[in-house]
């Protein structure tokens, strides 16, 4: 008999599409944790109990309505542990908000990822880097040279940058290995150059002089945004279930 019933308490589920608005968010919440029990461990009213939660417009016939009735008296109180369990409910829902995170970040997220300054050798890997990319990626290269002031505090700020924006390709060369090297002289350096879709959007030559004697990754972060060349921020990416300080509301 056991058997019939887990069998019907699977099939309720069958073909039901994901719930939207706050309700369905809650009914989706309820069977994501029923999924997520050892279906052995429970006993058949709590199982009756969650299917109940996760299916709430289910329709009974006569023959049920006494069953209706007396499960009714008692669900205020069922639900009540079953939802309000701390170590068991706050685990499941950690998980249930990391797995809605995670398939909210992969919809969000195209294209290759790369969170770091990458050092281009010579001309030919400048070239590279630019007409070889997707025509969605942003290529944003820093033009520099050992000793030339403010081309180190760039570099800085950009590898902090290329962590955050991974979406970004960030690369640097020194003007010397570009092979045009007369068209980058220590006056115009530090220089930064923008591309996308193997297109100039933007030359900044002198970059320093835009910023204060010291000046750090948020000041570039600012200046970028000002000419629109940052994509939004990335979703921060959720760890083993530890959400408490990145709760979903």
């Amino acid at each position: 008999m056991e058997e019939n019933a887990n069998a019907s308490f699977e099939e309720d589920f069958e073909g039901q599409a994901t719930h939207t608005g706050p309700k369905g968010v809650i009914n989706d919440w309820r069977k994501f944790k029923l999924e997520s029990e050892d279906r052995d461990s429970l006993s058949l009213s709590k199982k009756e109990i969650l299917r109940q939660m996760s299916s709430p417009h289910r329709c009974f016939s006569k023959d049920d309505k006494d069953t209706r009735e007396r499960f009714c008296r008692k669900m205020s109180m069922q639900e009540y542990e079953l939802i309000h369990d701390e170590q068991e409910d706050e685990s499941c829902l950690q998980k249930y908000r990391k797995r809605c995170m995670q398939d909210m970040h992969q919809r969000l997220s195209f294209g290759p990822k790369y969170g770091y300054l990458c050092e281009l050798q010579n001309g030919e890997q400048f070239l590279e880097a630019i007409e070889k990319e997707r025509k969605t990626t942003t290529v944003i290269v820093h033009i520099y040279e050992d000793g030339i002031k403010g081309c180190d505090a760039l570099n800085n700020s950009l590898t902090c940058l290329a962590a955050e924006y991974t979406t970004v390709k960030f690369c640097k060369i020194k003007a010397s290995n570009t092979g045009a090297g007369d068209r980058f002289s220590n006056e115009v350096l530090p220089t930064l150059l923008v591309y996308k879709g193997g297109e100039l959007l933007s030359n900044f030559i002198s970059i320093s002089e835009q910023f204060n004697e010291e000046f750090f990754a948020v000041d570039v972060e600012a200046f970028l945004n000002e000419y629109g060349l940052l994509p939004e921020r990335e979703l921060p990416a959720l760890g083993n279930g530890n959400t408490d300080e990145q709760d979903v509301e």
